[in-house]
């Protein structure tokens, strides 16, 4: 999202918010999220938990026992972004008595989170996992702050009917045995990018805020609006790029145009297409696109024409995918 792992959004909140020692989660995917995390140098001691099973988020507290201690911690779901970060948040908690803190959001669709009831306090008193009836609008977002109690918490509770240990269970625990959990409500955007769709708003989001900067080459074509291209890249016979628009190292966009809301990353390869409001990841090409957009395009994906002309076609797909129009 805008040229950066979404989960670096939340490495960076993490140690902005003074936090040095990090333990990220990993599944199936773990190589490729372990290679990710180590390319770059981080202000922080990074250690991988494996969970063998999606059990649930209650179970990855359980898993991470030895690494928690009896420390304070924060949860920070990977696929989650807050545009105003978690500093205020932690500090808040730290100087508070409470055992938890959750931080809620208002949504126009409450049934379809995890809703948070309050007492007059502004107290925790009950969270209902999208409920039919919701007698509130404030859902749980994916960032948590807890004492050492959430441990005993999430020994306590039994498997969901899904088959597993629920976060919200954990928290209605807490409440149900006298700990005080804190409500924290998020100030600005936050988005959950869980579904494609959600991704694509998130990306035009980060976008919205980029300042122009310009360390590639830009050959017999047009920048319009706020741009940013890093270095090694090329714009070139008759290309037109209208931000706001990210475009990374070591790409070349000939004859194309990248219209607003568009991140490529780098090492992309972009010829005769149109490609607008768009996630386009590192090494991919698109060959004679036509006019692409409202897309995600994976790393090392390959679009080319086959036959005719393509008009206004979407795509979501994956890594290493190729696509012949």
């Amino acid at each position: 999202m805008a040229n950066k792992p979404i989960l670096f959004y939340a490495l960076e909140d993490l140690i902005e918010a003074g936090i040095h020692e990090i333990g990220i989660i990993v599944g199936p995917n773990k190589e490729q999220v372990i290679e990710t995390v180590k390319a770059v140098s981080w202000d922080a001691k990074i250690r991988f938990i494996e969970q063998e099973q999606p059990l649930g988020i209650a179970h990855t507290i359980k898993i991470s026992k030895e690494f928690l201690k009896n420390d304070a911690f924060v949860m920070y779901l990977g696929d989650n972004i807050l545009k105003e970060g978690i500093v205020d948040h932690v500090k808040d908690f730290e100087t508070s008595d409470y055992e938890a803190s959750i931080l809620l959001t208002p949504v126009n669709n409450p049934e379809e989170f995890g809703i948070a009831m309050l007492n007059k306090h502004k107290d925790i008193v009950k969270i209902i996992e999208k409920p039919a009836h919701p007698r509130s609008n404030l859902a749980v977002i994916g960032v948590y702050l807890f004492r050492s109690k959430i441990q005993e918490a999430v020994e306590k509770i039994k498997f969901s009917k899904r088959h597993q240990l629920e976060i919200t269970d954990s928290i209605q625990w807490l409440i149900d045995h006298g700990y005080k959990v804190k409500s924290a409500l998020v100030q600005n955007w936050w988005k959950d990018t869980g579904k494609p769709e959600d991704i694509l708003h998130a990306n035009r989001l980060v976008i919205d805020t980029i300042e122009s900067c310009n360390k590639g080459k830009v050959s017999h074509s047009e920048i319009r609006g706020r741009v940013q291209i890093q270095k090694d890249t090329i714009i070139e016979n008759h290309s037109t790029v209208k931000g706001p628009v990210i475009i990374g190292e070591h790409c070349r966009i000939h004859h194309s145009y990248i219209g607003p809301y568009t991140s490529v990353g780098n090492h992309c390869e972009i010829v005769n297409s149109e490609i607008e409001d768009s996630v386009i990841m590192e090494g991919a090409t698109i060959i004679d696109g036509g006019r692409i957009v409202d897309s995600l395009i994976g790393r090392e994906a390959h679009i080319s024409k086959k036959t005719g002309l393509p008009n206004g076609r979407t795509f979501v797909i994956g890594d290493q995918s190729e696509v012949n129009l």
